[in-house]
């Protein structure tokens, strides 16, 4: 017997319980004979999932990358189909990955059956499974799938090894029941974020494709009630002018407290959308007075765009809309182009467009070199920018996007702040 964890629910003070896993659940690993399904055996749709490495995740089940084998290439087959409350774990690669065959999961995809890098946990219900499920999610019980794995190059874990790892629980199976329904609870938030992070995501996307004109068509497919003018064209050299960009040298250059800031492209600020509020917190200073003066001409203002014309990724083309700047801030770095507008733009429809579809289809052809890409100044001078002359009209696009970029920080925020909560909780609810 042993004391409890250092976190634990009100009125639970009983001793906890330590057994080897293998005297809980039965374990099971899959069928690797002859009938093992290969190359043809795989259909992408069928009778019986066969899970593969991205079915099995740290997060559990993700059915989005599948395979599927017959009915009779199933029954064919031996050990691995699984059962309505089952947890697999893989075993081979990726370790210690646990997703846990639920109810819920297993009345969606009835027949499913594991590959042979993953194991099956059948509880043979001294143990509360959800519990179990949690257990061996925790640090606690990935230390020893790690301390128990051999192999360097795809590391492996046997089911004898798997039936020594060592269990703790409560004895009471109320506290088990506790314990796993709280965990469950925050793993339902962590999903029900993600879902809305991906879900505004997509539609973000949707939103760009249809908020700003395609194909040489004068007005967007979606638009504002009330907006009914055709929207202008001109070539990009007309309605922004490029700023001087220049190196700084590290002598002119110290971090901490300065009298003006340096940025760049790469170390983009802190993104809201593509509309960037500066972080300059990490930025490196300029000190020196005689240096700000020789690069006053390159300081940034609220509506400059700052368009990367040279990386090694698909980061090429992409524009950074300055915004909510309070302090001066030098533009300086050998890939990017700052630009200023000439005419008035709303803020925020500069970053939002310049960084659509319906922009970029423009850049493609325009694009150099296969490692290292980039984009020539005179190239973009000549690129077309579409814009609706009402300020009131882009003003609506811009809030419309921000408010989306919005909801995916702060479901993305909600997400990594509950994943933190989930981690501090897996170490300190076990023993």
């Amino acid at each position: 017997m042993m004391k409890g964890p250092k976190i634990r629910f009100k009125g639970f003070t009983g001793d906890w319980e330590q057994r080897k896993l293998g005297t809980i659940v039965d374990i099971q690993d899959g069928d690797r004979g002859k009938n093992y399904p290969t190359g043809s055996d795989f259909l992408s749709e069928g009778h019986t999932l066969f899970l593969n490495a991205s079915n099995v995740t740290t997060d559990g089940f993700v059915f989005q990358e599948n395979q599927f084998i017959s009915e009779e290439k199933s029954s064919s087959m031996g050990n691995g189909k699984l059962e309505a409350d089952d947890i697999v774990i893989t075993s081979r690669g990726s370790l210690g990955h646990v997703a846990w065959y639920n109810a819920d999961i297993a009345g969606k995809v009835p027949n499913v059956r594991i590959n042979s890098g993953m194991l099956i946990l059948r509880n043979r219900k001294e143990l509360d499974t959800p519990y179990l499920y949690q257990f061996m999610k925790s640090q606690k019980g990935q230390n020893q799938i790690s301390f128990m794995s051999f192999g360097s190059a795809q590391p492996q874990l046997t089911k004898k090894d798997m039936g020594n790892l060592e269990v703790v629980f409560p004895k009471e199976k109320e506290e088990q029941l506790r314990i796993s329904t709280c965990l469950l609870q925050v793993d339902y938030l962590i999903t029900l974020h993600q879902r809305k992070c991906e879900q505004t995501k997509t539609l973000k996307k949707y939103m760009l494709q249809k908020m700003f004109p395609q194909n040489g068509e004068k007005v967007p497919e979606i638009r504002f009630v009330g907006f009914t003018d055709n929207w202008e064209q001109r070539k990009l050299g007309s309605v922004l002018a490029s700023l001087q960009n220049n190196t700084l040298s590290r002598a002119e250059l110290t971090n901490g407290q300065g009298i003006a800031k340096n940025v760049h492209y790469g170390d983009v600020l802190v993104r809201f959308g593509d509309v960037l509020n500066v972080n300059k917190e990490h930025l490196p200073s300029i000190t020196d007075e005689k240096i700000v003066d020789k690069y006053r001409t390159s300081f940034l203002k609220d509506g400059d765009v700052i368009v990367a014309d040279t990386a090694e990724d698909e980061t090429v083309g992409k524009c950074t809309e300055i915004a909510g700047l309070d302090e001066e801030i030098v533009i300086s770095g050998l890939h990017t182009i700052p630009y200023r507008p000439l005419v008035r733009f709303a803020s925020g429809y500069l970053g939002y467009y310049m960084n659509s579809n319906a922009y970029h289809i423009q850049l493609l052809p325009l694009m150099q070199g296969i490692k290292v890409t980039s984009i020539s100044k005179s190239a973009l001078q000549n690129t077309e920018i579409i814009f609706p002359k009402s300020l009131d009209e882009q003003r609506q696009i811009g809030k419309c996007f921000m408010y989306l970029d919005h909801l995916i920080t702060f479901h993305q925020r909600k997400c990594d702040e509950l994943q933190k909560i989930k981690k501090f909780m897996l170490q300190n609810m076990f023993v």
